[in-house]
């Protein structure tokens, strides 16, 4: 079963320096119907502007996922780490008893682009955590990579939660095949382009819930960036 989020649906915010659509209910965007997915409470498509950011603030007990589309990330935290993240990287920071940060467009002319996701972690409490990997060529080309487990499977982060999250891009017309482990609620974002799952049509900004689905084909009707979790 394949049920759409389309983007239209989404919530959207524009203060100028940030412009925001939200997949889920967030800050002053309130959807009763959509708080969120299994332990996926936040799904943010976020572009910011040149020199501009979110300044320091803090966090707890939530596991904080970033996929950079375009430009280029600064961050700095209350942990020590300091670090410009790209296209194709993922950075990952495990609030957990407590984290300060703050992220910014390290350009001066270029916009950024990027997805921010939040995940209900397994474990309140936990020592704060911070990791960063590359997973993807930016050139393109078909690719489905691994990301994020609860274990660190195959070189991917390793996150506070029994969730798996794949990233991926699509050429046109390429395609890529996925079985999901049994009994687990996926969650699909297209950030850009226009794929086909199953032969269902999932444009630009749409969510896809997906369950007891048995095998995934995803095909690009044009070339495009897309993530996708398994959830408990």
């Amino acid at each position: 079963m394949i049920r759409i989020r389309k983007s239209i649906d989404r919530g959207h915010a524009d203060h100028g320096w940030l412009d925001a659509y939200h997949t889920f209910s967030f800050a002053g965007f309130v959807d009763p119907d959509w708080m969120g997915y299994s332990a996926l409470r936040v799904l943010n498509q976020d572009r910011i502007q040149p020199a501009a950011g979110f300044p320091p603030h803090p966090h707890d007990n939530m596991e904080i996922v970033t996929v950079v589309l375009d430009g280029v990330l600064e961050h700095k935290d209350s942990m020590g780490n300091g670090s410009q993240i790209l296209p194709g990287e993922v950075q990952y920071m495990a609030a957990g008893t407590g984290v300060r940060h703050s992220e910014y467009n390290a350009s001066d002319d270029q916009w950024l682009e990027l997805l921010q996701m939040w995940v209900l972690p397994a474990e309140q409490g936990t020592t704060p955590r911070y990791g960063q990997e590359r997973f993807l060529d930016p050139a393109g080309g078909t690719q489905f990579v691994l990301a994020a487990s609860s274990d660190g499977r195959d070189g991917s982060l390793t996150i506070g939660q029994d969730a798996l999250l794949y990233v991926g891009k699509l050429e046109q017309d390429g395609a890529v095949r996925h079985a999901p482990e049994p009994g687990r609620n996926l969650w699909l974002h297209v950030a850009r382009g226009h794929v086909i799952v199953n032969g269902i049509d999932i444009a630009a900004g749409d969510g896809a819930a997906i369950q007891d689905e048995s095998e995934l084909v995803l095909r690009g009707g044009a070339d495009s960036d897309f993530v996708l979790w398994e959830l408990p």
